[in-house]
């Protein structure tokens, strides 16, 4: 239910968690996590055709931009958290996308379960801090933010090696930034989309809308 709060006068939605505990998954909680992973690994694996223009326009003015471009590949995780609210589901998430990215078929081949599983972790890091407590826009955003540090430090070695420390500083923070709001931002705007269109259900986000709905 929403609250109004007696200094505002204000009506505030709460924040709908998932139930307890919350390492018990329920089946509909499994089904629908590997749903996102599956949708974002098609996404992914569309975005990997078409981002070498944009990433190749952006490396010529200054390479580091090119985490821009990279940043899309995080909002697994991010949709994933936002929607199940459970430990593991960011990683989860993440891991099936990458998964299905990798069979339908990419030049990073396994490497890319490899960014799966960091960029998952990076997520998972974002809500855990918040204990899995918080899902609104600054949740998403921080948890856009850590999927990519990791990321980041893994491809300094497997992709950037020719760069000099400058270089791959600013291209983690830029992948970060990134990470935050394209990943975080989009994710954030993308879960509540759908709950609003009542594609999530029973799940919390779904809830969540039914209760804006009824004020």
């Amino acid at each position: 239910m929403s609250t109004t709060s007696p200094h505002t006068g204000r009506t505030t939605r709460r924040t709908i968690l998932a139930t307890r505990p919350l390492t018990r998954w329920r089946t509909i909680d499994l089904l629908t996590c590997a749903f996102i992973g599956v949708a974002f690994g098609v996404a992914y694996w569309a975005w990997y055709l078409l981002y070498q223009g944009p990433s190749t326009a952006l490396a010529a003015v200054y390479p580091p931009l090119q985490g821009i471009t990279g940043a899309p590949w995080l909002m697994a995780g991010v949709v994933g958290g936002l929607v199940i609210r459970r430990p593991g589901a960011a990683l989860f998430a993440e891991v099936i996308a990458a998964s299905v990215e990798a069979l339908i078929g990419s030049s990073w081949g396994a490497a890319t379960l490899v960014s799966g599983v960091l960029q998952g972790l990076g997520a998972e890091i974002g809500f855990a801090i918040l204990a899995y407590g918080s899902f609104g826009l600054g949740a998403a955003m921080l948890s856009g933010a850590l999927a990519a540090p990791m990321e980041a430090v893994y491809e300094w070695f497997s992709y950037w090696t020719d760069w000099d420390m400058g270089y791959k500083v600013a291209y983690l923070v830029i992948l970060t930034a990134g990470g935050a709001l394209i990943a975080g931002g989009l994710g954030w705007l993308l879960t509540t989309g759908l709950a609003r269109a009542g594609a999530l259900g029973s799940l919390p986000p779904g809830q969540e809308a039914r209760e804006a709905r009824a004020v």
